[in-house]
């Protein structure tokens, strides 16, 4: 019923994912902790998600999303980081300001495996980076997360510290309200600027090997 009343009216994706977290949680209350747990009945089943076979957005779509002057300066830094680097979005909203290498345009991430790995920007990134970390007072954030959220968090949902920046207090963007904001504004999922990159690279020509290193 609760799965239902949240999530029954939402994408496949949605349902699944927030169903898969449920079992896993009633799963840890009946392993480690021996509390008397429900199991998801049945009848709510993992939903059919439908393959997504139109990922790349054009070129033009791109360039107009990402010079709009009605999108806050922390949405279009984050999106053209996203489309330049051609990275995984979980793997750039969990950059730290002390990562950047402004002067290289690159910063170490973590891939899906594991292994360390370099991302890489272009001049667009580069002029918005300084802006993103100017603080109103006139200095320069030094550390913490790069991307962050609106307001602080409030005490009773204080992330871990190291999502905290120590300038202003507020907490490092998450995945689902970077996704929720370029659907707002675009209609556009967080994967499309990374397939979107890729394609747009095939299209000029630019060598196999240099799409797959990027």
């Amino acid at each position: 019923a609760a799965l239902a009343e949240l999530w029954g009216g939402r994408a496949p994706a949605t349902w699944n994912r927030n169903r898969a977290a449920l079992t896993s949680w009633l799963t840890w209350c009946q392993s480690k902790k021996h509390w008397p747990a429900p199991s998801v009945p049945a009848e709510a089943e993992r939903r059919k998600e439908n393959a997504d076979e139109t990922r790349a957005v054009a070129k033009t779509t791109i360039d107009r999303l990402l010079s709009r002057r009605d999108i806050p300066l922390r949405e279009r830094t984050l999106w053209r980081m996203l489309y330049e680097t051609a990275a995984r979005a979980a793997e750039i909203l969990a950059l730290n300001v002390e990562d950047l290498d402004l002067e290289h345009r690159r910063a170490p991430v973590t891939s899906e495996g594991g292994n360390g790995e370099w991302v890489y920007w272009e001049s667009g990134t580069a002029h918005l980076l300084p802006r993103l970390l100017r603080l109103p007072d006139g200095g320069t954030r030094a550390r913490g997360p790069l991307f962050l959220s609106e307001r602080r968090p409030v005490p009773t949902r204080r992330p871990p510290a190291a999502d905290i920046c120590p300038h202003t207090g507020r907490a490092r963007l998450g995945y689902d309200r970077a996704r929720v904001l370029l659907d707002k504004h675009a209609g556009l999922d967080l994967h499309q600027l990374r397939h979107s990159a890729a394609t747009h690279l095939g299209d000029a020509e630019v060598p196999l090997q240099l799409i797959m290193g990027k």
